[in-house]
């Protein structure tokens, strides 16, 4: 019955600590980074475009592949869902960047404390 009345309270505790943090890191990103429109706008774009310039090239090319040289097999689905897929990839990339970066100021951050 002890250790059962211990683990509550250390986890609550430790989720009070992990709240703080977080509250603390928000403060801290409000206050130096810009959080306009425009910077949301921007954050979609990238990961917009990511993903429709393979999309629409990958289309472009079945529909050319498709004129030159008919068959049974339509290269403009095969390509638009090689381009959606890699469109994803990229977009990946550029929020897994983004969330490298932010991890990697806080971390600068809180040492410099």
């Amino acid at each position: 019955m002890a250790e059962r009345e211990r683990k509550p309270s250390t986890s609550i505790h430790g989720l009070g600590e992990k709240i703080g943090a977080r509250e603390s890191r928000k403060v801290r990103v409000r206050s130096t980074r810009d959080r306009t429109l425009w910077h949301g706008l921007r954050a979609a774009g990238i990961v917009g475009w990511s993903v429709a310039v393979p999309t629409v090239a990958g289309v472009l090319l079945g529909l050319w592949i498709d004129r030159n040289w008919p068959g049974e097999f339509s290269w403009s689905l095969a390509l638009l869902l090689g381009g959606v897929a890699l469109g994803c990839l990229n977009a990946w990339y550029w929020v897994n960047q983004e969330s490298r970066m932010i991890e990697k100021e806080e971390t600068e951050q809180e040492a410099d404390r």
